[in-house]
């Protein structure tokens, strides 16, 4: 257990420790187990724990194409989940698009003003008039009987019968190398937005940043591979190879930039 700990940051320990619960229970009952939706980071730490077990797979399915967040399976190496497997329902929402615009944060404050967990809920994807998103087929029923209003707006919910009318991605990860003194979050955060050091620690402090779409204040706070960094008013972020370090001892890596269109 020690050993597997010292490999990831200690906040993410109650994490870790469910992903090793969810490890035994496979093994012990040699049955499959779905998880909820996990970000990017925490589908990173179940491949490295689990991902190269020999007896028991991984597999992961957000439902749209380039998902970010995805449900997983767990599974023994005997069975292969089919998409039905993951229970991820596609919920279409239609509006008077006419006299108003929703954006992502109307939306994803809508569901959650429901009651229910951010983790029964996958990718929001919005092109034009067009909102869909996945939740989990738990809840599905519910969400289409008590969302009736986004702000003041009335909706309409309805399942996606057609997968093949699934919105596709509109946005783009532009690829930057980066050569840092550290991965602490106010010197990777300055490289990425070309931003002064000291900018990057006010708006670290000031609420501003998110780290695996949790609020982060700790300037040094260090970053890993996997990590998705965002700051409002600059953009967001992530982590997509730490390549090694130069002859100067700088670290060298990769990062995504998200560009919507």
């Amino acid at each position: 257990m020690q050993n597997i700990l010292q490999h990831f940051r200690k906040d993410e320990q109650p994490f870790i420790e469910r992903v090793i619960e969810w490890k035994k229970e496979v093994e012990d009952r040699y049955a499959p187990k779905l998880t909820v939706f996990l970000d990017p980071r925490e589908q990173h730490i179940v491949q490295s724990i689990i991902g190269t077990h020999d007896e028991i797979n991984v597999y992961s399915e957000g439902a749209f194409q380039e998902a970010e967040r995805k449900r997983l399976y767990i599974a023994p190496s005997y069975f292969e989940p089919t998409i039905k497997d993951f229970e991820i329902i596609i919920l279409k929402l239609t509006f008077p698009s006419k006299f108003v615009e929703l954006r992502h944060p109307d939306v994803l404050g809508a569901l959650l003003s429901l009651g229910i967990d951010r983790k029964h809920f996958g990718d929001i994807r919005i092109d034009k008039e067009i909102i869909q998103f996945a939740c989990t087929k738990e809840i599905a029923l519910y969400v289409k009987t008590n969302l009736t209003k986004i702000g003041r707006i009335n909706v309409r919910i309805d399942e996606l019968e057609n997968m093949e009318e699934l919105i596709l991605p509109q946005d783009e990860w532009i690829e930057k190398v980066l050569t840092v003194s550290s991965m602490r979050l106010d010197a990777i955060l300055s490289n990425s937005f070309n931003i002064s050091r000291q900018k990057s620690q006010n708006l670290i402090r000031g609420g501003k940043v998110k780290v695996n779409f949790a609020l982060c204040e700790e300037t040094s706070y260090e970053l890993q591979e996997g990590d998705t960094i965002s700051c409002r008013g600059f953009g967001r972020f992530k982590i997509t190879r730490i390549e090694g370090r130069t002859k100067k001892d700088k670290i060298r890596l990769t990062i995504g930039l998200f560009e919507r269109k």
